[in-house]
């Protein structure tokens, strides 16, 4: 068993030579203790860094891109601060005709870029939309509900106005599902849920991957008739959807498309997102 020896100690910590070797055992335990690990600062993102399928392909891989098929798809995107000023007429003109921009997040953050992507994608023609990255861990789901309304998440019926969407998938910060048991969670969700039909008379777009909603909810399969479904899947199919769901409303394919990153496909043609901005 190797020895602590004074010397060797005190030549790699010049500033406890003199002191006797208990005492200088004593002060480096402190010295130690007193300093954090680089990586329990570094590993944390900063509260409200979270966006839409921050977590999909850490957790569910990237499996290619979407095959070309007959059925009639409208191409979408989606934006957060980490996207800043958006360039929408380029946007536009690559075929992109609606768009959803992260508001808020919890009851602690809102999104600076707001007004120019939220306005922007408006002005050049766009349908858009607002989505409030969830934190069931900080907050109630109404009081949640309340603030995105609030700051951004409402709704009018004005044809060129999404409802809103819960954006509920991987805790960035901790925990993948925040603390809760399916239970609570399902619990959570439906508490959002009704606070923003309540307030706003439509049910809010659900946001998540199949294999979270499995982990979180136990695959609850009560939403379905009410919310309408954006599925997270980076892959050439949307593949199997949470219980409940028969089809899906859109689906986010991948995080690396042209301009913005994240990019989505909605089932329909353009009059069908018409329709879902219509109620």
């Amino acid at each position: 068993m190797p020895v602590l020896r004074s010397e060797s100690l005190r030549s790699r910590h010049p500033h406890l030579a003199g002191l006797p070797l208990a005492a200088a055992l004593s002060l480096l335990l402190v010295l130690l203790t007193a300093q954090p690990s680089s990586a329990s600062i570094d590993d944390d993102p900063p509260r409200g860094s979270a966006h839409m399928g921050m977590g999909v392909a850490a957790h569910d891989g990237v499996h290619g891109g979407p095959v070309n098929t007959l059925a009639t798809r409208t191409e979408g995107v989606d934006v957060s601060s980490h996207q800043g000023d958006v360039d929408w007429p380029k946007l536009w003109g690559s075929g992109v005709k609606w768009a959803y921009v992260k508001a808020t997040e919890g009851t602690y953050y809102r999104n600076p870029y707001f007004a120019q992507q939220y306005d922007g994608s408006h002005d050049v023609g766009m349908i858009r939309g607002a989505y409030h990255f969830a934190t069931p861990d900080t907050t109630n789901g109404a009081t949640q509900a309340d603030y995105f309304i609030d700051h951004g998440g409402g709704w009018s019926r004005d044809s060129r106005t999404l409802p809103g969407v819960l954006d509920i998938e991987w805790n960035p910060y901790g925990d993948a599902c925040y603390g809760k048991t399916p239970t609570a969670m399902v619990s959570w969700i439906r508490d959002f849920l009704n606070r923003y039909r309540a307030r706003t008379g439509r049910g809010p777009v659900i946001y998540t991957a199949t294999s979270w909603w499995k982990q979180c909810t136990g695959n609850h399969s009560g939403f379905a008739s009410v919310n309408p479904l954006w599925i997270a899947r980076y892959a050439t199919a949307v593949g199997e959807l949470p219980a409940g769901w028969r089809y899906y409303t859109m689906w986010q394919y991948t995080s690396s498309g042209p301009t913005v990153g994240d990019h989505n496909r909605f089932n329909g043609a353009l009059d069908r997102v018409k329709a879902l901005a219509n109620g």
